[in-house]
């Protein structure tokens, strides 16, 4: 149960706390009032949509956050994110708003996601706005208002499961299935770009390996000149000792000496290391120089390998990797092309199979969907009975249709207004207020399926007046005796017949219009019920009516109490 709305700086809302009670809450107030604004409120505490539009003029941020007493602790969002009520069973949401687009959510005080935050929502309360009977018209919807009184989530999962494993061999039956002109235009196509691959004998890492070598092979003069000039430096010629003989020569000249004392002793040892350092480094510039064969022919070799290997990139890929990656593919297409015969008749098989498949979960779906429709109809019928909506028939049509995602089944609802009609699609006969009624005996129905603790209606009593007004205020009064029911109403039926009344009123202060939320007491009711009753002058007679309103509701409340 929703028992404390907080709100700040929600559209004309400064700031707001509305404490709501067990039963039936509603809430009335002038067009413009910023009744819906309570509704956005608690839409966006629950995760839905929202915008920066929605944030009061001048503050850089709004934010809304909703108690939920009672709340059990195995409700299903808050497993999935680790997050439980506390000892008490109370579950604070929060939601910041900023203006800059940024959302901070809290479950308790523990940060959460908006998407999280929804998942929780729609486990807490569900909101029934003034548009939802608008969904009515929409046929497509209406399998899944049955799938969801059904209870059939564990069937269509297998069926989806089912018809997701024909769809994707289907797809790969129609990769397969080519005309023979352009079945062998295609091997042709791979048939050349795998031999011209293959020929080019390409070697992963071979890129970067003739890149070095034809870097060196452009300045081979530069090479041999430089290893040539530091061979003279270190080792010499005839006419000239070279480095490493001046070294020598120094380490005899230190050895006569060295027992004379540790650090000459030490003197000569690096003497030693120097010198044969030297030697090393001498050696193999010797070899680097003997080695290196700078030939035209092979830089001619290089440059040609670079050019083919850069051909080649242009056309299948940006590397020398990405290239066998390509000739992969290919080899892998022309074997599937080559052996498609074979290939298809396995696929057509496995196909078989999956059409068995999903008309044997389809038939189950299908079985699951007219056993709930039936039922379904039965609660629909005495929920529109309850509306005083006794010459209308309701009814379930299932028809066959090919396998879609969403089964085997067209479902329709359908409806006659008056006694002798025959049925027709809702979207064809129904008025505003009769959509209204049906989406109202819907919702009642789904509700008591599920374990959502609070309903919201906001405004559901669109196109309705006198007689079915009571008769909707009725039914509401019956749902919130095992649900808690928050209503945004126009009727003054439907405000009498609540439990807790509040009153949305719009002033201004400073120049700034604000939006406050009062719970009213007996003369405030009334006062209200006439101001809703007759849109202008409130007269005593028209207070005298709400008085009797009032007691006529409390009366029906107290009968549906057991109080005599």
């Amino acid at each position: 149960m929703l028992e404390l709305l907080h709100i700040e700086n929600i559209a004309v809302i400064e700031e707001a706390d509305i404490q709501f009670q067990p039963g039936f809450n509603a809430l009335t107030g002038e067009t413009g009032a910023g009744k819906s604004i309570v509704i956005d409120a608690l839409g966006a505490v629950l995760g839905g949509r929202t915008s920066r539009d929605l944030i009061r003029t001048g503050a850089d941020k709004a934010f809304v956050s909703a108690d939920f007493s009672s709340v059990p602790a195995n409700l299903p969002g808050l497993e999935e994110i680790g997050i439980a009520p506390d000892e008490d069973g109370h579950l604070l949401l929060q939601r910041e708003i900023g203006y800059d687009g940024k959302n901070i959510c809290r479950a308790n005080g523990r940060p959460i996601t908006v998407a999280q935050l929804r998942s929780v929502g729609a486990e807490l309360l569900n909101i029934h706005g003034q548009h939802d009977g608008q969904q009515l018209l929409d046929e497509e919807r209406h399998s899944d208002y049955l799938d969801r009184f059904g209870r059939t989530e564990a069937v269509l999962a297998a069926y989806r499961q089912a018809y997701d494993a024909m769809a994707e061999l289907r797809a790969q039956i129609r990769s397969l299935q080519m005309d023979e002109a352009e079945k062998a235009r295609r091997i042709d196509s791979l048939r050349f770009q795998i031999g011209e691959l293959e020929r080019a004998e390409l070697v992963p890492g071979e890129e970067e390996a003739l890149t070095a070598r034809r870097e060196l092979l452009r300045n081979g003069e530069r090479y041999l000149s430089a290893l040539s000039g530091a061979d003279y430096c270190l080792s010499g010629d005839d006419g000239a000792a070279g480095a490493v003989s001046l070294l020598r020569e120094a380490e005899t000249a230190v050895s006569g000496i060295r027992g004379l004392g540790d650090d000459l002793s030490e003197l000569y040892r690096r003497l030693g290391e120097v010198c044969s350092e030297a030697y090393d480094i001498a050696e193999t510039i010797r070899d680097k120089r003997d080695a290196f064969d700078f030939s035209p022919t092979e830089l001619d070799a290089v440059e040609s390998r670079s050019d083919q290997l850069y051909r080649l990139k242009k056309k299948y890929g940006a590397s020398v990797e990405e290239c066998l990656a390509y000739l992969d593919r290919c080899r892998a297409e022309l074997d599937a092309i080559e052996t498609a015969d074979d290939t298809l008749i396995r696929l057509e098989q496995a196909l078989h199979e999956a059409e068995s498949a999903v008309r044997a979960t389809g038939a189950e779906l299908t079985r699951a969907r007219r056993k709930a429709a039936g039922t379904l109809e039965e609660r629909i019928q005495r929920e529109l009975q309850d509306l005083d909506m006794h010459k209308v028939s309701f009814s379930i049509d299932i028809t066959g249709k090919e396998p879609a995602p969403d089964g085997c089944d067209t479902v329709r609802f359908l409806m006659s207004a008056n006694a002798g009609e025959a049925l027709k699609p809702i979207a064809k006969i129904a008025s505003g207020g009769e959509l209204a009624r049906i989406m109202l005996a819907l919702k009642n129905v789904l509700a008591e399926q599920e374990a959502i603790g609070t309903l919201v209606f906001d405004e559901v009593d669109t196109g309705v007046s006198g007689r079915a007004a009571q008769k909707v205020a009725e039914k509401l009064a019956q749902v919130s005796r095992s649900k808690q029911v928050l209503c945004v109403t126009h009727l003054p039926q439907l405000a009498a017949m609540a439990d807790t009344h509040f009153s949305v009123e719009k002033g201004e202060s400073k120049g700034r219009t604000f939006t406050r939320v009062i719970r009213l007491d007996r003369e405030q009711r009334k006062t209200e019920l006439a101001r809703i009753t007759s849109g202008s002058k409130v007269t005593q007679a028209l207070l005298e009516s709400a008085g009797e309103l009032l007691d006529s509701a409390e009366a029906y409340r107290q009968s549906l109490d057991g109080v005599s």
